[in-house]
């Protein structure tokens, strides 16, 4: 009796231009130096994703957090991520991947529901 390869998804893995630093590889606000590498994707200018890719809902596919210079908390700064491969419009958001803090009327927060996908698992 040998040991049973784990199953694995067997999905596409494109390279995609991050959407930070919009793949020039640097810090795009020069915020330590006008040479500092992008700290999303270390210099490379790009990320590896499985497909299906969706463009991210909370940032707009911009990789940076509305309102701020900071990344996007929903994509980790890509602006895009994997999707599943059957999915559906989330009703917590309706697509938008956002929902308003009641604390902070001012401020936007990833939906809880779809973590700022938009899309969630049908």
């Amino acid at each position: 009796m040998g040991i049973q390869p784990e199953t694995t998804d067997m999905r596409a893995v494109v390279a995609v231009t991050c959407a930070f630093c919009s793949g020039t590889g640097t810090d795009p606000f020069g915020l330590m130096s006008p040479l500092s590498v992008c700290q999303v994707c270390g210099g490379l200018g790009k990320h590896l994703l499985a497909e299906p890719i969706g463009r991210c809902a909370f940032c707009r596919g911009s990789g940076v957090h509305p309102h701020t210079r900071m990344t996007c908390t929903a994509c980790r700064g890509i602006g895009s991520g994997s999707m599943t491969l059957h999915s559906q419009v989330c009703p917590g958001c309706r697509g938008s991947g956002q929902e308003s803090d009641h604390e902070f009327p001012d401020s936007v927060l990833a939906c809880s529901a779809c973590r700022g996908k938009g899309m969630i698992p049908a």
